[in-house]
C-alpha cells in the first residue's frame, strides 16, 4: 500500500514526512510507456509533489510541479490533491540514458540544469500561488530542498528515489522531506546531516525494511513520534464531462466543422490512459450546448 507517513521529533523542533510510491510510480510508468531513466524523473516529480501537497490544509487544493531542465526529457509535470493522491507526465517519456559512472539512472542528464523547478499552488482563490527557483542540478531532490529554502523559507533536506528492477519495474519509490522548525538548535542540523549522509539508499532501505526504517535511519538519535498516516494512489481527475467542457471552449465554428465532417473525435487524458470518443451526434448535442450557452 502506498502511503505518507508524518513524524514529529526533538520536542517539536524536527518535523518529517516520508511518502513510499511504488505502486503509483509503476502505473504511471505503465501508462505513459517510460524508460527507466524517464520513470525515475517522473516517479522522483511524483513523490515531490505528493509530500508538498499533503502538506497544504485546504481540503480541495490542488498543487503541480513543473521541472524543464532544458534536457531531452522536455518538461517533468506532477500534479497532487491535498491528500497527496498524484498524477502526471513527461513530454518524451521514451528518453534513456547510459548509467552514470557511479551505476545510478541519469536523471539529471535527461532533465538538465538549465532551467527552473516551479511549484503553482490552486487554493480555490483567482490567482494561483507561484513559486520557482532555478534548478541546482536536475536531479529533483536537491532542487526540491533549493524550492522549500528559497521559495517557502524552511530548512530542509530531502530525498528521492525509484530504483528499477532487473525486469523494468518499479521496486521502489519514495522519498522524504525533513524540516526545521524555527528556533531549532544548531547541533539538531549536524545530527540530521550525519544521519542522512551515513544512512543506506533510500530506495534500499525502502524495499528491504521498510518506511518505519527511514524514520529510524534519519531520526536516530532523536525521540520522534509517528503522528499521521495517509493512503496515496496515482489518481487522474479527467471525465467526459471535462472533456466535453473541453471540445466546447474550441468555439462553435470549431464543433460545427466536426459535425459536419462526420468522424469521430478521440481525445486522449495526458495524464492518464483514458479515451473519450464523440461521434458526429455527440459533437452536434455540444454545438446545441454551446449555442445554447451563448444566449
Amino acid at each position: 500500500m502506498d502511503r505518507i507517513l508524518r513524524a514529529t521529533a526533538a520536542d517539536g523542533f524536527v518535523k518529517m514526512s516520508l511518502v513510499s510510491a511504488k505502486d503509483t510510480v509503476q502505473r504511471a510508468k505503465e501508462i505513459h510507456h517510460c524508460t527507466p531513466t524517464a520513470a525515475a524523473a517522473l516517479g522522483r516529480s511524483l513523490c515531490a509533489a505528493s509530500l508538498l501537497g499533503n502538506m497544504m490544509k485546504e481540503e480541495d487544493a490542488s498543487l503541480t510541479v513543473r521541472i524543464n531542465g532544458g534536457g531531452r526529457i522536455g518538461s517533468v509535470i506532477a500534479v497532487s490533491d491535498s491528500s497527496g493522491c498524484v498524477r502526471g507526465y513527461v513530454t518524451d517519456p521514451t528518453v534513456d540514458l547510459p548509467l552514470r559512472a557511479d551505476g545510478k539512472l541519469d536523471v539529471g542528464g535527461a532533465v538538465g540544469r538549465d532551467g527552473y523547478f516551479t511549484v503553482s499552488r490552486d487554493l480555490g482563490l483567482r490567482e494561483p500561488y507561484i513559486g520557482s527557483v532555478r534548478l541546482v542540478s536536475g536531479e529533483i531532490a536537491e532542487d526540491l530542498a533549493a524550492y522549500m529554502l528559497e521559495s517557502e523559507q524552511i530548512p530542509s533536506a530531502c530525498a528521492l528515489g525509484v530504483l528499477i528492477d532487473t525486469d523494468l519495474s518499479v521496486k521502489a519509490a519514495g522519498g522524504f522531506i525533513v524540516e526545521l522548525m524555527p528556533g531549532a538548535p544548531e547541533e539538531y542540523i549536524d545530527v540530521l546531516e550525519n544521519n542522512i549522509f551515513m544512512m543506506d539508499q533510500l530506495t534500499t532501505v525502502l524495499s528491504e525494511d521498510g518506511e518505519e526504517e527511514v524514520f529510524r535511519q534519519v531520526l536516530q538519535g532523536m525521540e520522534y513520534h509517528l503522528v499521521g498516516e495517509e493512503s496515496i494512489e496515482y489518481k487522474c481527475y479527467c471525465s467526459r464531462e471535462r472533456v466535453e467542457a473541453a471540445l466546447i471552449s474550441v468555439g462553435e465554428d470549431e464543433l460545427r466543422d466536426m459535425a459536419e465532417s462526420g468522424e469521430p473525435v478521440e481525445m486522449s487524458c495526458q495524464f492518464c490512459d483514458s479515451v473519450y470518443r464523440f461521434d458526429a451526434e455527440d459533437i452536434k448535442a455540444l454545438l446545441i450546448k454551446s449555442e445554447e450557452n451563448e444566449n
